[in-house]
């Protein structure tokens, strides 16, 4: 699933290390907010449509009979002559907006199906999967995006002394190869509910709805208190909001509790700045070169910067680098094909364009990169 992590343009998001005991009440600071443009809702995550409804009760009725409920469910929502659902992560959805929709991210896709499973009265238990970490950006926010899935189990009437794994299918929008042999850990819905809000905070932080960004993560950790990525999430907010002793108080919070994270110490360092403190600013920046030398995004920030100014040969090295250690994202494909065309190395740009339209994550991406491989495409081959 998607789930995403902060980092203001060059400041971080947590990953999702959890410890017990509540969040201290100084960290909430309703006052500087004015009220959300939207209802906030727990009830919402899951809540299932009048369609979705209709949907269990007519197409995947007959799959259940068949194949048994966790089959008939799963081939019913993914098999590709059915829905045809799209993997769309413009937005986290609630479960009955990604059915509407017939897109969602990871994250949307899981509360989905979690949700028509609830519905048939089959259990359902989530799980954190460590994958390497991979990132993305929106805006001018870089983001750490984390990985769940869900495993369904049988109806709570059938669960007895007999049950076995054989009756669990577990389900990943990730391809098999790529998540045999990963660690992974059971989480409950809470937990799931939190990196929702936390999704939502995060893409209303990066559309300039501060005062929505602050509820969503807010309501995230109401949900969970012991996710730190809300922690991670709200002192980016204040920090955009400008309350600097917010921000460090909810940073400093996360830190507490994942005192490695790279990307809490990230968020902190202009915090420090703007306070005025810049030997500890300076301190904690030695100390995260020493901790991370290669940020990320830190390869593509210098080959910008090349192709800026025309020296393509050290943009395709620069993106090249961000490519081999992060494959599937597609800006770092698409800047590579450029510093390619920069260099008239044409039959490579078309396939780093190829790559970064394949591996685009909205239409709107996809639809950009599409165009710009029929101009590459335009140019013979050499």
């Amino acid at each position: 699933m998607k789930i995403w992590a902060v980092l203001l343009a060059s400041t971080l998001l947590a990953a999702c290390a959890s410890l017990p005991g509540p969040p201290p009440e100084g960290l909430i600071a309703d006052r500087l907010f004015a009220p959300p443009s939207e209802r906030i809702s727990v009830d919402a995550v899951f809540a299932v449509s009048p369609e979705m409804k209709r949907y269990v009760a007519t197409e995947i009725a007959d799959d259940v009979r068949t194949k048994g409920p966790q089959q008939g469910l799963f081939d019913a929502l993914y098999s590709r002559d059915r829905l045809q659902l799209e993997y769309e992560s413009a937005m986290t959805r609630n479960a009955a907006q990604a059915f509407a929709a017939r897109a969602g991210n990871c994250l949307s896709l899981v509360i989905m199906t979690a949700a028509f499973a609830k519905e048939m009265g089959l259990t359902v238990t989530y799980q954190q999967t460590y994958t390497d970490e991979t990132w993305g950006r929106m805006g001018d926010l870089y983001l750490s995006i984390g990985h769940v899935n869900l495993t369904l189990g049988m109806r709570y009437s059938e669960v007895g002394p007999h049950f076995h794994q054989g009756d669990r299918l577990t389900i990943d929008f990730l391809p098999p190869g790529d998540i045999r042999g990963l660690r992974s850990r059971v989480i409950g819905e809470e937990t799931i509910v939190a990196m929702y809000m936390s999704n939502r905070a995060v893409e209303s932080m990066a559309a300039g709805r501060l005062d929505d960004a602050y509820w969503w993560a807010r309501a995230a950790i109401a949900q969970d208190p012991k996710f730190v990525s809300a922690y991670n999430t709200l002192g980016a907010v204040y920090l955009r909001h400008r309350d600097f002793a917010q921000a460090e108080a909810a940073l400093r919070y996360a830190l507490a509790r994942a005192p490695k994270n790279t990307r809490v110490m990230s968020n902190l360092v202009p915090v420090l700045n703007a306070l005025g403190r810049t030997t500890e600013a300076n301190e904690l920046v030695r100390k995260l070169a020493q901790l991370e030398p290669d940020p990320p995004f830190g390869f593509f920030d210098r080959g910008m910067v090349a192709i800026r100014t025309g020296d393509y040969r050290t943009a395709k090295e620069m993106f090249a680098k961000e490519v081999e250690r992060a494959p599937y994202y597609h800006e770092f494909h698409f800047w590579l094909a450029a510093a390619h065309v920069g260099l008239g190395e044409y039959d490579l740009a078309r396939a780093h364009m190829k790559l970064a339209m394949e591996s685009s994550l909205t239409r709107g991406e996809r639809d950009l990169y599409a165009a710009k491989l029929d101009k590459i495409s335009a140019h013979p081959s050499r």
